[in-house]
């Protein structure tokens, strides 16, 4: 696909909205019973930044943004304030944040992945955008300050050695989201001041 390795300006995607979604379909028998079935294995999440304009210099930021990117052409990386990051909102990252893998002693490469908990139940997220310079790795429990490497437009870390067969790899990192703009168009409107708004600008996660 393709993909420009540039991140939605910081100071707008902060006042965005949006978050996952699910598509589940939803048949109600004749006796009001319900037949649910889930559509997509893995979320896809939306959001409309238009809300994190705030100045003229704003939306002149996001006019040229959306026209390097040709409208929905090109992927890019946004911040999603709301979870961006391996670890709770509140606490700093560690490299035993999540589990992403276990030690055959022959396979040297792992894709980082958060996993989301409730109960009994847990969904693993894939994660292809960290940000460069945050991520930390760990063997069992002990951080290994050298000996792997990260491709930060993949999330996939490479050891120099395969870890021993059985160690648990773990991982801490923050990361964006992929995502396009989901019109082509931008409706621009003008007040008397010369200041400028838009109702709407559509996000939505890119997923291969």
């Amino acid at each position: 696909m393709a993909f420009h390795e540039i991140r939605f300006p910081d100071n707008i995607s902060r006042g965005a909205r949006g978050g996952p979604e699910r598509r589940t379909q939803v048949v109600e028998l004749a006796s009001g019973d319900e037949e649910r079935n889930g559509s997509w294995a893995n979320s896809r999440r939306r959001y409309d930044v238009a809300y994190g304009i705030r100045r003229a210099d704003d939306l002149a930021a996001v006019v040229a943004f959306f026209e390097a990117r040709n409208g929905r052409l090109y992927g890019f990386r946004f911040k999603d304030w709301a979870d961006y990051k391996s670890c709770l909102p509140s606490q700093p990252i560690t490299p035993t944040d999540q589990q992403i893998g276990t030690g055959t002693g022959a396979l040297k490469t792992f894709q980082l992945a958060k996993r989301y908990t409730s109960g009994a139940q847990t969904w693993v997220r894939t994660i292809a955008k960290p940000v460069a310079g945050t991520t930390r790795v760990a063997l069992g429990m002990v951080e290994q300050m050298s000996g792997w490497t990260l491709d930060a437009t993949t999330g996939i870390v490479t050891f120099t050695t395969a870890p021993s067969s059985g160690v648990i790899i773990r991982a801490g990192f923050e990361f964006d989201v992929p995502v396009r703009f989901d019109s082509d168009s931008l409706d621009v409107t003008l007040d008397v001041e010369r200041l400028g708004s838009i109702t709407s600008i559509p996000l939505v996660e890119i997923r291969k």
